[in-house]
């Protein structure tokens, strides 16, 4: 008995696979050219055998201008080595990822990309090929120029100020500092990074209430503290600070700059102490007429305090009032 050794596969069966197949097909190429990045295939040396609609955008070919030509006229003249590492890479079954590098379009043009390439493999596993998958990133790479850039120019003008300049994130800690802030403190940038803002002065409860203002109200001004540097030196400061924000108006954080007043304050020290070395009544009276100081001779004369002396009318004190004035 013979049997027979016909394909019995039923034509219309076989017509459903085949029309299930090019549906695929059409799928897989409608989702490619529909893809925003560049998607172009190649053989191992570097012949373009496939060419989506974005890398025509990208680009500025066409694919019957490019598809049966090497990719090489798109790899910038710096870099020439580049293509043959790459496909190397794929030859070796190995995936290039988001590998950024620089192309030249149609016009001569150059812009910025991020690839990934993947090999392709035949029906029998072999690599044949190499897809790429490319994606413009040229205003990205120009924005965090110009983030660098303003950076860089932001970070100048901090240094070039000799008074203490620091920044203070919303929960207290020091963002970053200039020089000076460095030298005030005896502590390196490093190390005062991350670091609490109120450790480094002598009344830390009274700092953390400075910057808590500052972040309540938007910005708090001539606020006095002292600094205390690692060797203990103490340097009088008064500092105005302000709230920065994002573009939403988020709080990011508060620039703090310190004027150091020591010298100030060690001037008006001794002015005090010559006005209490006087066994005369001393005071000084505001344009208003007010009193602002009065030495220990006024205090015994009048038999009232300093703390409510400073702030009363000058002329209270005297049997007559308008000769006073």
């Amino acid at each position: 008995m013979v049997r027979s050794t016909r394909n019995h596969t039923r034509p219309g069966a076989e017509k459903k696979r085949h029309s299930e197949g090019e549906a695929r097909l059409a799928l897989l190429a409608s989702i490619i050219d529909s893809s925003d990045d560049a998607i172009v295939s190649k053989t191992l040396d570097g012949i373009v055998t496939s060419w989506n609609l974005a890398a025509e955008t990208i680009y500025g070919y066409k694919a019957a201008e490019i598809i049966g030509k090497p990719f090489s006229v798109l790899v910038h003249k710096d870099r020439p080595d580049e293509m043959v590492n790459i496909l190397k890479e794929i030859h070796d079954g190995h995936r290039v990822e988001h590998y950024e590098t620089v192309r030249v379009k149609k016009d001569g043009t150059t812009i910025q990309v991020s690839l990934t390439v993947s090999p392709i493999h035949d029906a029998s596993g072999d690599i044949i090929g190499a897809s790429s998958i490319a994606r413009d990133i040229t205003e990205r790479k120009r924005a965090e120029e110009q983030a660098r850039t303003t950076s860089q120019y932001a970070r100048s003008l901090i240094e070039a100020s000799l008074d203490p300049l620091v920044t203070i994130s919303p929960d207290g800690k020091i963002t970053d500092v200039n020089e000076a802030t460095i030298k005030v403190t005896g502590v390196p940038r490093e190390k005062l990074i991350g670091t609490d803002f109120s450790i480094y002065f002598t009344e830390a409860n009274k700092a953390r209430e400075g910057y808590r203002e500052a972040f309540s109200k938007g910005s708090v001004t001539d606020y006095p503290l002292t600094i205390r540097h690692k060797g203990g030196r103490l340097t009088d400061v008064l500092y105005n600070a302000t709230v920065y924000k994002d573009a939403q108006g988020k709080a990011l954080g508060v620039f703090a700059a310190a004027r150091d007043v020591t010298a100030q304050k060690q001037a008006s020290q001794y002015a005090r102490s010559l006005i209490e070395a006087s066994l005369d009544p001393l005071v000084t009276i505001s344009p208003e007429g007010k009193i602002t100081d009065v030495n220990e001779g006024s205090i015994k004369v009048t038999g009232v305090s300093r703390e409510k002396l400073i702030g009363t009318d000058f002329s209270d004190y005297f049997t007559e009032p308008e000769k006073a004035r």
